[in-house]
């Protein structure tokens, strides 16, 4: 089944957590959209699936470690693109970080820098996210396929949930 563009306020948009017998679904979904698959695991991770209407249109990863988590697999497929569903995915995946106490998100992006420049992300090095995410798959694949070297990285820096003004 297909999507076809509509304005938003006409369609139903529902996020919701995949389980683990999502990821035939996930890696569909990213299959459609060109991306990897092979570090795509539910191990260590959480992610979320968007729905227009019922059907499937997206999903992001959120890849969990010590004080800091990696989003990975984000994706849209290009017949839902421009209808809110990235952006959604990502608040959902940089609200369950803060969530959990992150004080750092990480990603790898070589062409939508200045879309993750529009959350806050700025460049970061490769082996920032190494350091901080040693057994994240992702990370643990890119060093295993020597990709990682190559990779343009980002991070963005949290406030962490009771802290700022007022906390304490």
């Amino acid at each position: 089944m297909t999507l076809t563009p509509v304005p938003l306020n006409t369609m139903h948009v529902k996020l919701r957590q995949a389980a683990p017998a999502d990821f035939p679904l996930i890696t569909g979904l990213l299959t459609r959209c060109g991306l990897h698959t092979s570090s795509v695991t539910p191990q260590g991770c959480t992610y979320w699936i968007a729905e227009l209407d019922g059907v499937p249109g997206g999903c992001i990863g959120l890849e969990h470690g010590e004080g800091a988590s990696l989003i990975r697999s984000t994706a849209v497929v290009p017949e839902a693109r421009g209808q809110g569903l990235g952006r959604a995915l990502v608040q959902s995946a940089l609200t369950q970080a803060t969530l959990r106490g992150d004080r750092t998100v990480y990603l790898f992006s070589q062409e939508a820098g200045d879309y993750w420049g529009r959350f806050g992300f700025v460049p970061a090095s490769a082996e920032a996210i190494a350091a901080a995410l040693p057994e994240a798959p992702q990370v643990r694949s890119g060093v295993l396929k020597g990709w990682i070297a190559e990779e343009q990285a980002w991070k963005r820096n949290l406030t962490v949930a009771g802290e700022g003004a007022g906390g304490g």
